[in-house]
């Protein structure tokens, strides 16, 4: 047994054990889905940055940048532009609603706002999305584990769904929380050590641009080193994908309802927004590094598990390992949080058991999360990279949530039907775009962009014309 993987075991054995403790203070179901709405900007702030730094901001930011160089800043630093949006305007007013009306889920909102309808219409769709990003994470999970541990993918992705259920199942936000804020420690260490020697061992910024003058032709290399990279275009998929999710996505809107207060909530928002502005050069960089000093790599999301074993001294390399193996577990545990809790208020307590004591939804819940968690590892074993389980997840949950979320805050005369149209209108041309046609652009503009548009013109016809569900 390798040092690698004999961290890996030691570290998630502390996770599981820092869950199970944290279990104690769930009692109600309240506290394992909203941990009784008592957090603290600091605790906000923990549990949002475990949520977001996780596959997709580490090992699929780490291949982007080994492919696209400096432009795949974009793909975390959309995220952390619509988390300042989220932090200056959707939180705090939804936050509010949420309090005043004892809402658990943005599942809650949405039937207080609109229907029951347009609450289980979000909700399947949402759990096809949930399971994608899931599978996701485990992904990255297994790309790690083959890599330092030889521990092939299908083992790899069971290993990661255990760990991750584990603990989220022993207390639900609650032990989420504790356990983001070790595993938010472990990952700032892990990737400013990373960083610094990465790029000592490439002769600092000067040496790398050396190296990759010697690898890239002239041309390749200015494309390569521009924040813009190969042109708007590029850029704009990725802004038009991230920043709209990043202020509507359910699973960070149910962690705000979580907040003590409305200043809990900007505050809180806000220094996760100001961390992932700041954390999106990092992976970047070090898919860079990776771009420099290997090989040519068929596969572009090993570019940081190579840079673990292969660039960095053991010990910096056996950090960056746990670093990377909390951003992946913690994304994971924010899916399986939104999944499961979604179940939970949505199908068992919202349709199929209205009557349900709070125990035996805090049970269905857990459950749930059991039954996720290995629907979950089944996806990770078919599917194939990070960034493309992750793209679908994102454009389908701003396909999905963007318009009815956003008109429901904003503009009290959208309807119930209106935000039914919009979903019936956005969702199936991003389908037949993307899917069935395979355009990502049209016209200069995303498809995402063009499939919100469409919603859009259906909602303002349905809320003039009046009528409801």
């Amino acid at each position: 047994m390798n040092i690698y993987l004999i961290i890996l075991i030691s570290y998630s054995a502390l996770m599981i054990a820092l869950g199970a403790f944290a279990s104690w203070r769930v009692r109600q179901s309240t506290d394992f889905f909203i941990a009784g709405r008592g957090l603290g900007a600091g605790y906000l702030a923990v549990t949002l940055i475990a949520a977001n730094i996780g596959a997709g901001s580490t090992v699929g930011a780490a291949g982007l940048g080994y492919r696209d160089g400096l432009a795949a800043w974009w793909w975390v630093g959309s995220a952390g532009i619509g988390s300042l949006i989220l932090a200056l305007t959707v939180g705090p007013k939804i936050w509010t609603i949420a309090r005043d009306r004892n809402l658990y889920t943005v599942g809650d909102y949405l039937e207080y706002r609109y229907s029951h309808t347009v609450r289980l219409t979000v909700a399947v769709l949402l759990w096809i999305g949930s399971l994608v990003i899931l599978s996701a994470q485990l992904i990255a999970i297994a790309w790690i584990l083959n890599v330092v541990a030889g521990i092939n993918k299908i083992t790899g992705c069971l290993l990661g769904a255990l760990v991750v259920t584990v603990y989220f199942t022993a207390g639900g936000l609650h032990s989420a929380v504790r356990v983001n804020l070790l595993q938010l420690v472990v990952k700032f260490f892990g990737f400013a050590l990373a960083l610094i020697f990465g790029l000592k061992a490439s002769g600092s910024i000067d040496g790398l641009t050396t190296m990759l003058q010697n690898k890239l032709s002239s041309a390749s290399l200015d494309s390569y080193l521009s924040i813009t990279g190969t042109g708007a275009a590029a850029v704009s998929r990725y802004v038009v994908a991230l920043v709209p999710s990043f202020i509507i996505s359910p699973g960070l809107l149910q962690k705000v309802f979580g907040a003590r207060d409305g200043r809990a909530v900007r505050w809180g928002v806000g220094l996760n927004a100001l961390c992932l502005l700041l954390f999106a050069i990092v992976p970047v960089t070090l898919g860079m590094i990776a771009r420099g000093h290997l090989a040519p790599l068929d596969n572009r999301e090993l570019a940081l598990p190579m840079v673990l074993t292969q660039v960095l001294p053991l010990w910096i390399g056996a950090l960056l390992l746990a670093a990377i193996f909390s951003a992946e577990v913690s994304t994971a545990d924010v899916v399986l949080f939104m999944l499961t809790t979604s179940l939970g208020k949505d199908f068992y307590k919202g349709s199929l058991r209205p009557d349900a004591t709070d125990k035996q939804l805090l049970q269905f819940t857990r459950w749930s999360a059991v039954v996720c968690g290995a629907i979950g590892a089944i996806l990770a074993i078919l599917l194939q990279t990070v960034i493309g389980a992750l793209t679908v997840f994102y454009s389908l949950i701003t396909a999905v949530f963007f318009l009815p979320l956003i008109g429901g805050l904003y503009w009290p005369r959208v309807t119930a039907r209106a935000a039914l149209l919009s979903i019936a209108v956005s969702v199936p041309v991003l389908f037949v775009l993307e899917v069935a046609l395979g355009i990502t652009n049209l016209w200069g503009a995303p498809s995402l962009l063009i499939a919100i548009a469409a919603g859009a013109i259906a909602l303002l016809v349905a809320a003039l014309s009046g009528g409801r569900a």
